[in-house]
């Protein structure tokens, strides 16, 4: 059956570090018993709060106009654009321990680390501490609205993901309430992980991880980020031969004729997971 309500907006920032082999991107395991991808391996990021979008400009390195154009959405609200970038700064900060927030003396960042774990919220802890929110540290990415066909849970979302380069000398931390183990993973190993069972992974981590695996560096993927318009990617879902199909812009069944990224362009249900039709190797940079 459709899901007729409207998709709900949030964001999603993927966490890149260099290393020797490679970017590497930071990746949660939700809990077992959350409703949504409970014990799946997902970037941070979660729903906009209201409070998003209640931002003062001061607290912007960035007017909202500027933030909407990095969207590559023109008719978006200028408050919801900010409070997209909010609340990507939000789940990386609020709960991963992650400070993209800030050029302030430590002690004003452990003050707002501790106020947020005492349940503050997260727009009255800046504003307290004066502590401006770095949005230029974020670079959109892509835009992903699930399908009303759902292949598992029935919410919908509409989200914005943004890549972030970890700030040196900082270490992600779980909460053990939302998230029961932090991965720091290279985007080709963390696909092997899932093709041999170890992790699971939503379709949307699946054609991320494709993609962060084809460049070199950080600064090479927060480039080609800062390049072009986000792609926006809406799955389209149709039962083949027996199999739930989920295909992508650029599919011959995609409504959508041009291209998204590089690679496949669906995934089928198959052996309890989703697989592109040419196996692992699909999913990973030709050699």
């Amino acid at each position: 059956d459709e899901v007729l309500t409207p998709p709900l907006a949030s964001a999603t920032v993927m966490v890149l570090r260099d290393s020797p082999n490679g970017p590497e991107v930071l990746m949660m395991r939700r809990h077992g018993n959350s409703s949504v991808l409970g014990g799946a391996h997902v970037f941070p990021g979660g729903k906009l709060d209201p409070q998003d979008l209640q931002v003062n400009p001061a607290l912007l390195d960035q007017p909202p106009a500027r933030l909407r154009d990095a969207l590559g959405e023109p008719a978006l609200d200028e408050p919801l654009a900010a409070g997209l970038h909010l609340a990507a700064l939000r789940k990386a900060m609020g709960d991963w321990g992650l400070r993209l927030a800030g050029n302030k003396a430590p002690d004003s960042l452990h003050q707002a680390e501790a106020r947020l774990r005492a349940g503050e919220g997260f727009v009255p802890t800046l504003t307290a501490l004066g502590l401006p929110l770095q949005t230029a540290r974020l670079a959109p990415w892509s835009r992903w609205i699930t399908p009303r066909v759902p292949s598992g849970t029935r919410s919908r979302f509409d989200t914005r993901f943004f890549l972030a380069e970890t700030p040196a000398g900082q270490e992600a931390r779980h909460d053990d309430h939302e998230a029961t183990e932090t991965l720091w993973v290279l985007p080709a190993d963390g696909l092997r992980q899932y093709w041999e069972g170890a992790i699971d992974l939503a379709p949307p981590q699946i054609m991320s991880l494709s993609q962060l695996a084809r460049f070199g560096s950080v600064a090479s993927l927060m480039a080609e980020a800062r390049s072009r318009r986000p792609p926006l990617v809406e799955p389209e879902a149709f039962d083949l031969e027996g199999e739930r199909v989920i295909c992508y812009p650029g599919d011959p069944r995609h409504s959508v004729p041009q291209r998204a990224w590089l690679g496949p362009t669906r995934l089928a249900y198959r052996n309890r997971r989703f697989e592109p039709g040419g196996g692992l190797a699909a999913l990973l940079p030709k050699d």
